[in-house]
């Protein structure tokens, strides 16, 4: 659910801020979430920094789902209400946020889209289950917004070859 894809900021390197506080999170949860969208892939890629990592999109297993809500209120995050919140869906769709203070009074909010789900195939990458690679592309122009992101291109075209994506360096090369 997060903004077009701008190839303007190809080559762009997220600050260390953003990957450590969703890694924070994620860690806490990763035994109880599926993750998808873009830290998906940067869990799937060689290089850990080619990708969108403003907002966290996960999948939560029903019997998972009261466990998960728990820790995010313990860890500080909020229900924030959506204009997707009304709207019908099998994934019964909720947005948690956090802000965090940073250095010189700045301030950072961490934003997790949660989408309840049972039946998904799943892989591990790096120690983080994650929507199985061919699963996560068919979300794109539903779920997730950013299906010109050089990644997801890279993936489909070596699903199509019949390459596992997984840890292939063509996820992390920015196009020319």
């Amino acid at each position: 659910m997060g903004a077009p894809h701008n190839i303007k900021r190809y080559g762009e390197v997220w600050p260390e801020f953003r990957i450590r506080l969703g890694l924070g999170i994620l860690n806490i949860l990763k035994d109880k979430i599926i993750i998808s969208g873009g830290w998906a892939w940067h869990f799937m890629s060689e290089y850990k920094h080619a990708h969108d990592h403003k907002d966290i999109d996960v999948f939560v297993k029903k019997e998972n789902v009261a466990d998960v809500v728990i820790i995010l209120q313990q860890e500080g995050f909020q229900k924030v209400w959506t204009r997707y919140d009304h709207l019908p869906s099998e994934e019964n769709f909720r947005r948690y946020e956090k802000t965090v203070e940073l250095e010189n009074d700045k301030f950072h909010r961490i934003i997790i889209d949660f989408f309840e789900r049972d039946d998904l195939e799943t892989i591990e990458a790096n120690g983080f289950t994650v929507v199985k690679p061919d699963i996560l592309l068919s979300f794109y122009r539903n779920i997730h917004s950013s299906d010109k992101c050089w990644t997801v291109m890279a993936a489909k075209d070596l699903l199509q070859k019949g390459t596992d994506p997984v840890g292939h360096p063509l996820l992390s090369k920015m196009p020319t």
